[in-house]
């Protein structure tokens, strides 16, 4: 490839891509739980807190929802009046001096302790609460503290204790136990509730700690559950604390070489698979932003959280590149895209799986279900559960499945699932951006209702049925020789459109003893069949064609010459070097693709002139037709191989072969005698 700018970009990209690598190395170690360790001996080097898992922290959590402490606040100043009330109720009761004593000291010690108005019908002999005295918050069990009976009831059985069963209710009746004991502990609801959502919230994120010196694992010895949360344990606490320890000069060259493998991949897969893309600096630039995204996106989502990967939608690439480029195309270029996350993150090879899965689904329901209204929700709920049932295969294979149906990983893969189908808008961007043409915008032009084609059919009948006919030897062709079919198409119904301009110039649309060209001169002929291709272009332009459709339009003449008119013009004396006269101004075709349409025109309207079908002579005029473009070097820019040359040419001959094949005469009914 003689194109410098196509090795710009790579450079550029390549740049990009090294600037936004991690500046991290990845942990030395690779294991899974129930397989053997493959390593050497594993001494921890440093000492580390273990992690719990996520499913201990759930349980954790569970049990500290169902344990509520309620807190209580003590007021001081309830005890005091009550107790001088008791004093003056004693005087006027007449009793005894070592009887008022005791009653006051029982009073006293219940206010002390402290009396709540009602526990309800909880057991509280083995419950704690907190009880906040001078701003300070006392752990008091709930069995020390009084409730308003038992303050009562207390105070009672010292009267019956002191004055006897008979004297008691007289004397008793004198003491208003119910002004006398009242609460001073008061239940608060609001700071229970605050304390309470912190201690579910707040869970302990360790279980122990390893020392420096300590064996974490054996050479040969199965990873179980419980080396397997160390070895994630001690991958964490060296991550965080120590990352990358070898030389920062190892680190980038690996980084180089890692962006240099994902980059002669991408560039391989399309030599092999689209080298036409070469041909079309938007459109590999186009692929390379496709790429950049994905491993922009594998970065970024690694150093938020790695989890959050499953969430990134990788799929929606494939469906970007399927609207613009056939799938021969784009499932291996997708599969390039997917390559970081083989490399950055630490499951990566169940991320590449899942995206794989994810990206075939889209590819094969792209086409079918994607432009069809209501059925994306099919396509939601097909993607969704390819990639939920790869990873749950690989977490039945790492012995997850106990944590698996809880996973947030599924909740990602849903709104994975979801952001494919709602990012699908973006390929109208990519389309004005790019200037690339969607499939779902060829099927709109191959519409032959659409208002130009309408336009060309009323002006231009003979002419709308000549590129009918060239569409369709055309397709055939494309499709022979792997080529875009439907863009073919789409080239070969609007390649003439300029013709509705001036539609009688034309031999397919004059009527029977009308000759537009009688009385013109050969250059002046030449002249009006000549700018067909320029009004052609003036009416892509004021019907916003796409610019690859455009180029059908100038390059399907390229520059040859309008030879009947050029020979007119020398039988008559003219110059034979006087060709520039003779001679379209329009572009050389570069693609299959335009070559494919400039052949069907040609031999189309060629095979018009014949009077002779037959198989040889159908041959004759296709070779004549190939030869005469070789001869005239209009195929001198064009990237297409002799072979895809030759089967195109043996299709054109099958093709005519079946359009004009002979009839079968149909015998005259004789008439019946007598």
């Amino acid at each position: 490839m003689k194109n410098y700018r196509i090795y710009i970009c790579f450079i550029v990209l390549a740049t990009l891509m090294i600037l936004l690598y991690p500046k991290e190395g990845k942990f030395q170690y690779e294991y899974q739980k129930g397989r053997p360790w493959v390593y050497e001996t594993l001494i921890s080097p440093i000492d580390f807190p273990i992690l719990k898992t996520e499913e201990e922290m759930l349980r954790e959590k569970e049990e500290r929802a169902s344990e509520t402490i309620d807190y209580y606040t003590y007021d001081a100043s309830v005890g005091a009046p009550k107790l001088e009330l008791l004093g003056r109720m004693a005087l006027e009761a007449r009793i005894d001096d070592d009887l008022a004593r005791e009653l006051y000291s029982h009073l006293r010690e219940a206010y002390s302790r402290g009396i709540v108005s009602s526990f309800g019908n909880v057991d509280l002999s083995e419950k704690v609460i907190f009880v906040k005295r001078d701003k300070r918050v006392v752990e008091t069990p709930a069995s020390e503290v009084y409730n308003l009976d038992q303050a009562k009831n207390i105070l009672k059985s010292a009267l019956v204790y002191g004055l006897g069963d008979r004297a008691t209710d007289s004397i008793a009746s004198r003491f208003d136990l119910d002004g006398l004991v009242v609460p001073n502990l008061f239940f608060d609801e609001n700071t229970t509730e605050l304390v309470h959502k912190e201690a579910v919230n707040y869970i302990s994120p360790t279980k122990g700690m390893v020392y420096a010196g300590q064996l974490i694992v054996s050479e040969g010895e199965t990873v179980t559950g419980d080396i397997c949360q160390i070895l994630d344990s001690y991958k964490a606490e060296y991550k965080m604390s120590y990352g990358y320890s070898g030389s920062p000069d190892a680190l980038l060259v690996s980084h180089l070489m890692t962006v240099f493998v994902i980059l002669a991949a991408f560039f391989f897969t399309l030599y092999f698979c689209g080298k036409e893309v070469f041909g079309s600096l938007r459109r590999l630039i186009f692929l390379m932003l496709m790429l950049f995204i994905s491993f922009a996106g594998v970065v970024v989502m690694f150093r938020a959280d790695q989890r959050l990967l499953y969430l990134f939608p990788f799929a929606v690439m494939a469906l970007y590149m399927s609207a613009f480029f056939r799938d021969d195309i784009s499932f291996p270029v997708y599969t390039v895209t997917l390559l970081p996350l083989l490399v950055i993150p630490e499951n990566g090879v169940e991320l590449f799986f899942i995206n794989l899965i994810g990206g075939s689904v889209v590819l094969l329901a792209h086409g079918k279900w994607f432009n069809r209204g209501w059925l994306q929700f099919v396509n939601i709920i097909f993607i969704f559960i390819a990639m939920v049932l790869v990873s749950f295969s690989f977490k039945l294979g790492r012995g997850d499945v106990s944590y698996a149906f809880k996973s947030t990983d599924f909740l990602y893969l849903g709104i994975n699932s979801v952001l494919v189908i709602v990012l699908y808008p973006f390929v109208f961007l990519f389309e004005i951006v790019f200037g690339l043409i969607s499939y779902a915008r060829l099927w709109e032009l191959c519409d032959t209702n659409n208002r130009l084609l309408q336009q060309l059919q009323y002006k231009a009948p003979g002419t709308f049925q000549h590129s009918l006919q060239v569409a369709n030897i055309a397709e055939n062709a494309a499709r022979q020789v792997g080529a875009d079919a439907m863009l073919v198409r789409v080239g070969a119904l609007y390649h003439d459109i300029g013709k509705m301009e001036n539609p009688m110039c034309f031999i397919e649309n004059q009527a029977e003893g009308v000759n537009y060209h009688a009385g013109l001169t050969p250059e002046e002929s030449a002249r009006a069949i000549i700018k067909h291709v320029d009004d052609g272009l003036v009416l892509a332009g004021k019907n916003r064609l796409p610019a690859v459709v455009s180029d059908f339009i100038a390059c399907h003449h390229g520059r040859s010459l309008t030879l009947y008119f050029y020979n007119v013009y020398c039988n008559n004396g003219g110059d034979p070097a006087n060709r520039e006269a003779f001679t379209y101004n329009g572009k050389l075709p570069r693609t299959r693709e335009q070559v494919i349409v400039m052949m069907a025109d040609a031999v189309e309207a060629a095979s018009r002139t014949l009077k002779d079908y037959s198989e040889e002579s159908i041959s004759n005029l296709v070779e004549k037709i190939m030869a005469n473009r070789f001869d005239d070097s209009q195929l001198m820019e064009a990237d297409i191989s002799f072979r895809d040359i030759n089967v195109v040419k043996e299709s054109f001959k099958i093709y005519l072969q079946q359009i004009y094949h002979a009839r079968i005469a149909y015998p005259k009914r004789q008439q019946s005698k007598g």
